[in-house]
């Protein structure tokens, strides 16, 4: 019977330390790999396996999962075992992957989940706020209005509910959210700044709005999450 692999993959390309032994193991199980990135995905697997000869596998990007999703399902059928891979963290959590997850699941194919770096977990696990109750938003909207109305929402939701809220932005945008979350957030608020993690400048930061004021970090275009408390 076909088994389904959630394989994590690196965060930072020198983060290889970070992904436990038996991700190989996995690997060495599959016949059939569906990925976010062949390319990286390859390079990756060479780091962890130099020995792997790329052309014995059959690889399916997933960058549209409706495309794939009848190659997905014939492969199970066959009795495949498949590898899941995005391209950076754990495979379906805030990455593609989970539409081809629940076909597996409709078909009751055996789904492993396996451990690996996840940077929202990593950074919530450092930033000293709420791991009882938080949420991750994804990316907050482009549009500077939409964000400062976004942003104070999510400021108020973190008050009413003490809960921390996580969310990304496109690392060449990062000084800009940044900007706008000390203009617009109250002085008492939290925010955990995360950048580069597992790799070998990792910085993971939290301090209150008026403190980041006085001394403003350059994260430009550098990996990053960022987390806001305001909570009690």
């Amino acid at each position: 019977m076909a088994t389904v692999y959630l394989i994590p993959s690196l965060l930072q390309e020198e983060g290889l330390e970070a992904i436990p032994a038996y991700i190989l193991t996995a690997i060495k199980s599959c016949q059939v790999f569906f990925v976010e990135n062949e390319r990286t995905t390859r390079r990756y697997f060479k780091q962890l396996w130099k020995e792997m000869v790329i052309d014995d596998y059959e690889w399916y990007q997933v960058s549209d999962t409706l495309k794939v999703s009848d190659t997905f399902t014939h492969k199970l059928k066959e009795g495949k075992n498949i590898g899941i891979v995005s391209e950076a963290g754990c495979p379906c959590i805030a990455d593609p992957g989970q539409a081809l997850v629940a076909i597996a699941q409709q078909m009751q194919v055996v789904v492993r989940p396996l451990v690996g770096p996840n940077s929202i977990i990593l950074a919530l696990m450092a930033s000293g706020m709420n791991g009882q109750q938080f949420r991750f938003l994804g990316y907050l909207p482009i549009d500077n209005s939409l964000r400062i109305k976004a942003i104070r929402e999510l400021e108020a939701d973190s008050a009413k509910n003490n809960c921390t809220e996580i969310f990304i932005e496109t690392p060449y945008r990062n000084n800009q959210l940044l900007e706008t979350l000390l203009k617009h957030c109250h002085k008492t608020t939290r925010i955990c700044i995360a950048v580069d993690l597992t790799g070998k400048n990792e910085s993971v930061i939290t301090c209150f709005v008026s403190e980041w004021q006085k001394n403003i970090p350059d994260i430009h275009k550098r990996p990053a999450l960022f987390l806001l408390y305001s909570g009690h």
